[in-house]
């Protein structure tokens, strides 16, 4: 997961200019077919621009294999922090 979110995330041209930075936050769902639902954000305040990207970034990961409970799929929460830091 790290590795698509190094691969794929970009920094928001104009958050760059207004020198937004941050941690943000983003729970999700992996669902009974491995597929990402319900993605939720939170990131530092003034970071909306942040925030839309982490979770464009979460929502263009390939599918996962479910969580098996019982030998049966089950959807499973995650949390996954994206930290946005100018160099």
């Amino acid at each position: 997961m790290t590795k698509h979110i190094r691969k794929n995330q970009q920094y928001p041209e104009r958050a760059m200019e207004q020198e937004i930075q941050g941690r943000v936050s983003v729970l999700f769902i992996i669902a009974k077919d491995g597929s990402i639902t319900d993605i939720q954000v939170k990131g530092p305040k003034g970071g909306e621009l942040l925030e839309k990207e982490a979770e464009r970034v979460i929502a263009k990961l390939p599918k996962f294999k479910p969580g098996l409970q019982r030998g049966k799929p089950v959807k499973v929460k995650y949390s996954q922090p994206i930290v946005f830091k100018l160099q």
